[in-house]
């Protein structure tokens, strides 16, 4: 882990260094940030190139007909052409560019250094679970697309006809990759088959990729319309249901019985360093899988008293005489769908008027509460956050999952409700977007430290706000923060510890009153997508930690809303980064 980052810091240290400019490099400042910034430009415009569905997310119209190239040759080129990007990035000295052009320089050495460094562990050989393959990223990103003209339509349909070309790819890899013992776990590929056959099973009409002719613009000609829906349709049952059956079938009957029985990432082949960069990945620090567990159980025993003064209060016993009240009374359940998205979009729209109290700068983009697709209800998680379009043509959206409504507790959605969208995820991803005095890349350039870390400090802003005037939503609060400092130690365990998927569960089960499926569903989310859980504490730690430094040294000068300004100003970032910029803004406020 160590040695990783040491790596990494190596190479960010020598861009951001202030020595004298390289051979061959351009010798003004001015020449510099020009050089710098179109090398910037031409790596953004190649991201949208070679990942159609990266481009169409953000609303680049350019490559709708297109997908990504998923073989193996595909993504060596990538990093080949990455590792060009990094080369001709380090001959150009930032000494003296302006402030927001060195953050630049830096962010994309340290973004393009972990990219190269992951070619050896191969990733993409092992491209499925429950939540990652084409299976579940090919309908997702339906709701996604425009459909505004008859043009859009035509892209689609180009896409849909493309969709065999895809899984053929991605079967390839994985056969590729069982050569390598680069198997996941089973528990994650057992779902696969299944849900993968449903979509095929579907008729046409009610497949997920039907849905955008349901409903058409008013700028799509009316004599077009007909000829639109029977191509669409036609596509789904002669090109997408075939490739999707045979795809199931594939890992049902050759992919999944070879699938590995461990779920840490430790049984991997090079399994120890593969999760070290996996760590550097999720938080962007150097701390290492040990440090990481501690701090877990140091912050879980800590969150454990406050919840435990939380119930008596409630005059519960214990935790879990609570949870069982909690389990077996009906006025802490849905009783519809509806009321799932009402309970979120109350929560959001009451967080709206007081965010002044908070910010100087709002997002201009307000965002919608809608529903998760059908196909994902079973393995998604209670709500998630989307995007909008930078043009605004597409809103920001948090996707709620209604499904199994019944079994779902009410008493953690207003701390979700924040994280997701405001003052969580929606204004720090609105905001990055729309300063367009910052290049694109910086505008969508994400961090999960960084954005996770700041939706879960937003939870916490409702709690100074006091907003969590139901004290079983308080309840909830705090579960929810139990649950990240949880992730801390069993990622951990899990993947570096050798801990087995029901050490995981027991320890979940000790130290939180989360119902059943929540705790199965995060449980198999951290098998499946390793070092990731651990960014929300240790970036809200951070922030925090920051929060708190620039208090005591600027005292009566500490302005809240100049600080909450201050992480977000500048997009998303590498925690070291970000502490570098808030140390700037403190020194400015002291002058």
């Amino acid at each position: 882990m160590r040695a990783l980052l040491a790596s990494l810091l190596l190479t960010t240290a020598a861009v951001a260094a202030c020595g004298g400019a390289p051979r061959g490099n351009p010798s003004s400042a001015a020449a510099r940030t020009q050089a710098l910034r179109d090398l910037v430009a031409e790596e953004w415009e190649y991201s949208l190139r070679t990942s159609p569905e990266t481009a169409s997310s953000y609303g680049d119209r350019r490559y709708n007909a297109q997908w990504s190239d998923y073989s193996d040759a595909g993504a060596r080129a990538d990093i080949a052409a990455k590792r060009d990007f990094l080369r001709r990035l380090a001959a150009i000295d930032p000494a003296g560019l302006p402030e927001q052009d060195q953050i630049t320089a830096r962010l994309l050495a340290f973004d393009l250094q972990l990219q190269v460094d992951g070619e050896r562990f191969e990733s993409w050989l092992m491209p499925v679970s429950q939540i990652a393959g084409p299976q579940v990223q090919l309908p997702t990103l339906v709701p996604v697309l425009p459909f505004e003209t008859t043009r859009d339509y035509d892209d689609y349909i180009a896409r849909l006809r493309a969709i065999p070309t895809v899984f053929d790819q991605t079967t390839a890899d994985m056969r590729l990759g069982m050569t390598k013992h680069l198997m996941p776990p089973k528990v994650l590929v057992a779902p696969v088959p299944a849900a993968t056959l449903a979509i095929a099973a579907a008729k046409p009409e009610d497949s997920p990729f039907a849905a955008p002719i349901a409903k058409f613009s008013d700028a799509v000609p009316e004599a077009d319309r007909a000829r639109i829906r029977a191509d669409v349709l036609a596509a789904i049952r002669d090109r997408v249901d075939p490739a999707f059956a045979a795809f199931g079938a594939f890992v049902r009957d050759e992919y999944a019985p070879h699938a590995r029985d461990e779920v840490g990432e430790w049984a991997l082949p090079d399994g120890t360093a593969r999760y070290e960069l996996d760590i550097a990945v999720g938080t962007t620090t150097h701390m290492n899988a040990e440090e990481i567990h501690q701090l877990g159980l140091r912050e879980v025993a800590r969150i454990e008293v406050e919840m435990l003064a939380t119930v008596k209060k409630l005059r519960f016993a214990d935790l879990h005489a609570f949870s069982d009240a909690l389990a077996h009374d009906p006025v802490h359940h849905f009783h519809s769908r509806d009321e799932v998205l009402a309970k979120y979009r109350g929560y959001i729209d009451g967080m709206y008027p007081h965010l002044p109290e908070l910010f100087g700068r709002l997002p201009k983009q307000r965002l919608e509460v809608v529903p998760v697709e059908p196909f994902r209800e079973a393995t998604m998680p209670g709500a998630l956050y989307w995007p909008g379009a930078p043009d605004g043509s597409r809103p920001g959206r948090v996707y709620v999952n209604t499904g199994a409504f019944e079994t779902r507790g009410m008493q953690n959605v207003e701390t979700t409700a924040y994280h997701e969208g405001v003052p969580g995820h929606h204004m720090q991803l609105t905001i990055a977007q729309e300063m367009t005095d910052l290049p694109p890349y910086r505008q969508h350039w994400f961090s999960s430290a960084y954005a996770e870390g700041w939706a879960l400090y937003s939870e916490r802003l409702g709690e100074e706000l006091g907003l969590y005037q139901d004290p079983y939503s308080y309840y909830g609060h705090l579960q929810d923060e139990m649950l990240r400092a949880i992730r801390l130690v069993v990622d951990t365990g899990m993947h570096a510890k050798h801990w087995s998927r029901q050490q995981v569960v027991d320890f979940f089960h000790a130290h939180s009153t989360s119902d059943e499926v929540e705790v199965q569903t995060e449980t198999d989310r951290y098998i499946a997508w390793p070092g990731q859980a651990l960014s929300y504490k240790i970036g809200q730690l951070k922030i925090l930690e920051l929060r708190e430094r620039a208090k005591r040294e600027l005292g009566a000068k500490f302005d809240l809303r100049a600080f909450h300004d201050t992480v977000l100003g500048a997009g998303a970032l590498p925690l070291d980064v970000l502490e570098a910029r808030v140390g700037t803004w403190i020194a400015a406020q002291r002058r």
